[in-house]
């Protein structure tokens, strides 16, 4: 079967074709650049704790070596700390739970890393992947489709053209796939900027990060935000009015001087400037992100930025839901519902982020209309944006997908858990079957579902005996009738599980459903409808699915691609994925 193309070799790009690779699914990454990365330290990502998790899943190793976790979160408004956060530099996994929902918990430390770092660790791991081809300097310029497969050909030191199973533009945010489908991308332009500077420097709360409103000192930005970075290192960003002028070198030198020496006690540290840049934040939400064979993911499909939502942590999420659902249908074929729920579950969960962003700007800004909707205290507001920076709230937290197509309708043997349906789940330490204790999450990615089994005492005992004990050989017998792949793990207790619940996780985390014990039927309908059902089956049109993607497919990505026919194209194109006739010859191995 034909590789997937995967147009753009940022990190989005480089983190699905790992990801496909994870689960046997060969991909061609175009990359329009060079294949480097210019190494910007003032250009850096934030991560939450379960997208670096997935990433280091992948094999990216900077993580570890090049990232920072950081050990808590201050808040400061004028001259005083108004919030004080210690973060769990774990993962996020849960050791221990309160059975009071109201307990605080702390948050999972965010992972901040360098861009170039990322995407350079991201490239070490697919060279070790004989799955994955980099093809540099790789223009698309026409993209037509047919029922089997798409045609893609590139611009560079000699055309060529190339055939997958499905494409996923991830060519950020100046799409050419999103251009060549005719599909818009409204939204605004401009919503914040910032000044941005890289520097080395001690500053009075190492390791933590600090959001600083309304600084003391004469002529200081309204928000400065200071991140660390490892090797004493700090990235600053400093919020600059809407309309105001250009950030020369001098302005910014001295932006750096006094925002020091007002952390500093009044007098400046010594400090070495290694990089520095203006950030403009745009928010932008493509209408579409799938037609039929051709995908949008990262900022092809969407942009946001603003009080502290994430985009590159977005787009690793597109990765993450996407990655299982393509090598599903590469392996086994697959409903339309399947691929259609991609865009169903994970536009919404974007679309619910900027309107919390957008909605709060006003307020949070100095705006007016929106003040009567949010909390009038001003540490309400510090709370809000706190929230989006650590990971939690309407800005921050994972999202849900309670509406998805994929979820099974209610039957008689649910039960509630700690986590919603739809909902991650948590990372909690699990038996695998061959003995291993190991975290839920390592075995996220794999292209199978997750049977957990909430066993209390299972953790005393020999594996040889509860392994033939109590539940299990039934729950077994029925994990192996399931119409996909699916693993039995154990835990001794989950999040508001009864004893001897049975959980269904999909690929990605997300839980499908929970049963009150061993229930065969209903745990082979809810793993039928999480797969999408059987490859025959269509999707009902409604308000999540939209249209069906096919009636567009025949006339935008045709009319708008090229000039050469899909015929001809397909012609030209063999099994391998490459051109064969006269323009250059290119394989995979």
């Amino acid at each position: 079967m034909d590789p997937v193309i995967i147009v753009g070799a940022g990190p989005v790009g480089l983190a699905l074709s790992l990801a496909l690779a994870a689960q046997g699914v060969p991909s061609i990454v175009l990359d329009e650049g060079s294949g480097k990365d210019e190494p910007r330290p003032a250009r850096s990502v934030v991560l939450r704790a379960d997208m670096a998790a997935m990433v280091e899943r992948l094999g990216c190793t900077t993580l570890r070596d090049e990232g920072v976790r950081w050990v808590g979160w201050r808040g400061m408004r004028r001259r005083q700390v108004v919030r004080h956060l210690t973060l769990d530099l774990g993962l996020g996994g849960t050791e221990e739970w309160s059975e009071d929902p109201a307990a605080p918990s702390a948050p999972a430390a965010p992972l901040h890393i360098p861009q170039h770092a990322l995407a350079r660790g991201l490239r070490d791991a697919i060279a070790h992947q004989k799955l994955i081809r980099l093809v540099a300097e790789a223009r698309l310029d026409t993209i037509e489709q047919d029922r089997d497969g798409v045609v893609a050909h590139t611009r560079g030191p000699a055309g060529t053209w190339w055939r997958g199973s499905h494409l996923v533009g991830c060519d950020g945010a100046r799409s050419t796939v999103r251009k060549l489908l005719g599909i818009r991308f409204p939204g605004r332009t401009a919503v914040e900027r910032h000044a941005v500077a890289a520097l080395r420097t001690e500053l009075p709360w190492p390791g933590e990060a600090l959001l600083h409103r309304q600084p003391s000192w004469r002529g200081a930005s309204d928000e400065i935000t200071a991140r660390p970075l490892p090797d004493g290192v700090w990235r600053i960003d400093w919020l600059l009015p809407p309309r105001g002028d250009l950030v020369t070198p001098d302005a910014l030198v001295a932006r750096i001087r006094e925002t020091l020496a007002g952390w500093c006690d009044g007098v400046t540290p010594p400090y070495e400037l290694i990089d520095t840049g203006v950030h403009t934040l745009h928010h932008r939400l493509a209408r579409r992100w799938r037609v039929d064979r051709v995908l949008l993911a990262g900022d092809a499909a969407h942009l946001l930025g603003a009080v502290g939502t994430q985009g590159l942590d977005e787009g690793l999420r597109d990765v993450d839901n996407l990655a299982w659902k393509l090598a599903h249908t590469w392996h086994h074929g697959a409903s339309e519902r399947l691929l259609d729920s991609y865009q169903s579950e994970r536009r919404a969960a974007v679309a619910h982020r900027l309107r919390g962003a957008d909605q709060s700007l006003p307020v949070l800004r100095g705006g007016g209309g929106l003040r009567t909707y949010l909390p009038g205290a001003t540490r309400g507001h510090d709370a809000l944006l706190t929230d989006g920076h650590v990971g939690r709230g309407p800005l921050g937290a994972p999202p849900a997908y309670p509406h998805s197509p994929l979820a099974p309708p209610y039957t008689e043997g649910r039960t509630p858990v700690g986590t919603p349906e739809g909902a991650p789940v948590e990372d909690v330490r699990v038996t695998a079957p061959d003995g291993t204790t190991v975290r839920l999450r390592d075995r996220l990615g794999q292209g199978r579902l997750l049977v957990l089994l909430v066993a209390p005492g299972t953790g005393v005992w020999d594996r040889r005996h509860w392994r033939g004990a109590g539940v299990m050989p039934r729950l077994e017998e029925a994990v192996a009738a399931l119409p996909a792949k699916a693993e039995v793990l154990v835990t001794e207790a989950y999040p508001g599980a009864p004893a001897h619940a049975v959980l269904l996780v999909r690929p990605d985390g997300h839980l499908v459903a929970a049963f009150a014990g061993v229930h065969p039927a209903e745990l082979y309908a809810a793993a039928d409808a999480a797969r999408g059902g059987s490859p025959t089956d269509e999707p009902e049109e409604g308000p999540e699915t939209g249209t069906d993607p096919r009636a567009e497919a025949g006339t935008k990505a045709a009319s708008k691609a090229g000039t050469k026919s899909g015929a001809k194209s397909a012609a030209k194109v063999g099994a391998a994925g490459v051109s064969t006739g006269s323009d250059r010859t290119a394989d995979i191995h």
